[in-house]
């Protein structure tokens, strides 16, 4: 068996025929600049998340802690995409082979754990409905255990195929997308991803229909519109959730299958397009998980305007000052207005008097 472990990543692409251009070609500066763009709003919404749920008392619940989670690794997977697309293009000859694996790594390990969080969270969900509770009994304690065992199986998927399932020592068993990984790795990787999704798909399913049976039941005590409204709420959720998912992961999923187990389709027409679409999914997990709920959004709203406030804060106190009422009243009572101070004594009891006065009224 021989390695070719001190080759360049050029040697690496011309055997997976995938040519690495040397200057910048349109195709290149879209899907950059249309990654960049992805990352920016990916960034930005998955940090909104995780200070909402940080600073509001009403999200520390499991279900809460798991979304700030998700969150995590899709802000994660958002600095590790904004990473490879200043390391991609003409960029992609310059990398070394450990380099070029740190670059998929990243990729592999934030996109994996969103996608475990997205289980996790259909689970936790599961569990609660069919118990008829708003929140998780699950205790800090085993949420920390379970956050750990995501990061713990997303990393170590990252991992596989740096420490040993790549083709540096098998060329013809290298992917054409990746050039290095092995084809069986990345068959591998799109079919756990498409079980996962089989999975959430059961999980919804019978989520959806044990509350509209047990809608069905309770229809007889509330009115026929209300019912209406809650099926067809739930089907919303449910059919945007799974439908985010599909559209976002399926055609990469796909993609990566016929790399794996076909010789001769042609995979890297569309390959950077459908990763970004992959990507989105990162940033959609905020919305449909978080935005739908009004106190995250009202939180959403309180920090977005805390500059504004602040500002109104420093206006208030920046040299001008304007006594209350009972001020005034203290300042009159002491003899603010009276002889020792420049002022006559009747003048003193007027203030006072008004200044009473006028608390009197505000009080009443």
């Amino acid at each position: 068996m021989v390695c070719y472990d001190n080759m360049k990543i050029e040697f690496f692409y011309n055997q997976s025929m995938k040519n690495i251009s040397e200057t910048w070609r349109t195709k290149d500066i879209v899907v950059v600049s249309l990654g960049l763009l992805v990352c920016f709003f990916v960034i930005f919404a998955n940090i909104m998340v995780m200070l909402a749920i940080f600073m509001n008392r009403r999200f520390h619940y499991p279900i809460y802690y798991l979304l700030g989670n998700l969150a995590a690794a899709d802000l994660f997977a958002g600095v590790s995409y904004m990473y490879l697309m200043f390391h991609t293009g003409p960029w992609t000859i310059k990398l070394s082979i450990n380099q070029w694996f740190v670059r998929q790594g990243l990729i592999d390990t934030s996109l994996t754990a969103s996608v475990i969080n997205l289980m996790a969270i259909a689970l936790e969900r599961h569990q609660t409905i069919f118990t008829m509770q708003l929140h998780s009994k699950m205790t800090n304690h085993r949420v920390v255990l379970l956050i750990i065992s995501i990061w713990v199986i997303a990393i170590v998927m990252g991992l596989v195929p740096t420490f040993g399932w790549n083709c540096v020592c098998d060329i013809s068993a290298c992917s054409t997308m990746a050039p290095l990984y092995s084809r069986g790795y990345l068959v591998f990787w799109a079919v756990l991803n498409l079980l996962i999704f089989t999975v959430m798909v059961a999980i919804y399913t019978r989520i959806f229909i044990y509350v509209r049976r047990k809608n069905h039941r309770m229809s007889q005590h509330t009115s026929q519109v209300k019912h209406k409204e809650t099926v067809v709420n739930l089907m919303k959720t449910v059919f945007l959730i799974l439908g985010c998912f599909v559209v976002c992961w399926t055609p990469g999923l796909v993609l990566l299958l016929l790399d794996g187990l076909c010789d001769h389709c042609n995979v890297l027409t569309y390959e950077k397009f459908f990763l970004v679409m992959a990507e989105c999914n990162s940033f959609m997990n905020p919305i449909i998980y978080s935005y739908r709920d009004k106190d995250m959004r009202d939180t959403f709203k309180r920090i977005l305007c805390y500059p504004c406030r602040s500002s109104q804060r420093t206006g208030e106190h920046s040299g001008v000052r304007f006594n209350t009422l009972e001020q005034e009243a203290r300042r009159a009572r002491d003899g603010g207005g009276g002889p020792e101070n420049g002022g006559p004594v009747n003048e003193g009891k007027v203030v006072l008097n008004d200044a009473e006065k006028m608390l009197e009224d505000s009080e009443s």
